[in-house]
């Protein structure tokens, strides 16, 4: 990948509402860098929101198990490759999913998921955060990001795509927002489609992450910089050094006022933008968020064609990672040697997922699951039969073909 930084040489002095018209462009190049640790930050990040996606799913039925077909529906929104079968990432962690089987309505056996006990344990502890403990905190980022677009408003479907970055509950909609009907309120789009509108303007909340961060400086009169670090081995011509000090000076621009006076031609306005972005991700439980459900809030935070280019245009505070078949923008100064800095109490839940997700994986690689789940397979197989007025020929090398509809090869003998 390559970008291209813009050079232009600035006066002493600087407002907001006068545009530089008189400028130039430097073609430097510079390269993408790889950074394995956010790269691996990223990488277990998508079977994690994938794992958790499912625990939410299953708790979230009355019966607290679900048949794999239905799990499978849901294949787009976990952002696992096409290709992987879902029982096949299921089966990974047995200590998470217990699986056994039900006849489906020809008496075919198939298979279906409950959460085990350690599971329903951390489920129950992270519930406890999200409605006790971190409520305040999770409805305070919601309406900051309301806050952020022109008309403190979204679809449905666009928080949808960050419920999970923002640590919302799966069924916030009835669980959280209908709760706090003098916050929020459902409103219908001229496109048929059901948006959520912040009722409330909060002052106190519409104070950048930035901000905060320096509310306590010396110096007043110095403008707000982004902290900023590059990945080993990335060059920076003393050109490009020397424009992006220039930058750091200029003016900020709060994401939470009104913008409308900045040219957007000007490095003001992309200045803002910037800003912009880092505190979306600061709202974020892990600071990083898919380049594509950003794309999709153009239109509401009121911005021109191709802004994210700012990501490619500022890689010492963005960081855009290739991982899991799409583009996932991290922000770099919250991590640390691929350790998250600053943990929110819901990513320390998430980490207790991670440890069982590796245990359970290495479990299931020594084959300490193998022999339980073949058992689960024939007694329930079994208890089928009984209860079914179709007779079952249950022959060993033959059982794999009873389940060709849902199986993968990882369960075969």
């Amino acid at each position: 990948m390559k970008f291209f930084l813009r050079f232009i040489p600035f006066g002493k002095h600087f407002h907001p509402q006068i545009q530089i018209q008189n400028r130039s462009l430097v073609n430097v190049k510079l390269k993408w860098v790889k950074d394995n640790n956010l790269d691996s930050v990223v990488s277990s990040s998508v079977q994690l929101k994938a794992t958790c996606t499912l625990i939410s799913l299953i708790a979230s039925h009355p019966d607290f198990a679900l048949p794999i077909y239905c799990l499978s529906r849901y294949h787009g929104q976990l952002s696992l490759p096409s290709d992987l079968k879902l029982s096949t990432f299921i089966r990974r962690y047995p200590n998470i999913f217990k699986e056994f089987y039900r006849p489906d309505s020809r008496g075919t056996p198939v298979p279906w998921y409950e959460l085990t006990p350690e599971a329903l344990d951390v489920h129950d502890q992270e519930m406890g955060f999200i409605y006790n403990d971190c409520n305040v905190d999770i409805i305070n980022r919601l309406q900051k990001l309301l806050m952020l677009t022109k008309d403190r408003l979204l679809p449905l479907q666009t928080i949808d795509q960050l419920r999970w970055d923002l640590g919302l509950p799966y069924d916030y909609e009835n669980t959280l927002i209908a709760k706090l009907p003098e916050l929020f309120s459902f409103v219908k789009l001229p496109d048929e489609r059901v948006g959520l509108k912040l009722l409330t303007w909060d002052d106190s909340l519409a104070v950048s992450h930035l901000e905060l961060r320096n509310s306590n400086r010396v110096d007043q009169d110095e403008e707000l910089a982004f902290p900023i670090s590059f990945t080993r081995g990335f060059g920076l011509k003393k050109k490009c050094m020397e424009w992006l000090n220039e930058w750091q000076k200029l003016p900020y621009t709060s994401p939470y006022v009104d913008s409308s006076h900045l040219d957007p031609r000007t490095d003001i306005s992309e200045k803002r933008i910037v800003g912009m972005f880092h505190e979306l991700l600061n709202l974020t439980l892990l600071r990083k968020i898919e380049r594509k459900n950003v794309s999709n809030l153009r239109k509401p935070l009121a911005m021109h064609q191709k802004f994210t280019k700012v990501f490619e245009r500022h890689p010492g505070i963005f960081y855009i990672s290739m991982k899991g078949d799409t583009q996932t923008v991290v922000l770099r100064e919250a991590y640390d040697r691929g350790q998250l800095i600053e943990k929110h109490p819901l990513a320390d839940i998430r980490e207790k997922y991670v440890l069982m997700m590796k245990q359970g994986f290495l479990d299931r690689s020594r084959g300490l699951y193998k022999k339980e789940g073949r058992e689960i397979f024939e007694d329930n197989l079994v208890r089928s039969r009984e209860r079914s007025e179709y007779e079952f020929k249950y022959e060993t090398e033959t059982d794999c073909d009873l389940l060709s509809e849902y199986e993968s090869d990882e369960f075969s003998k």
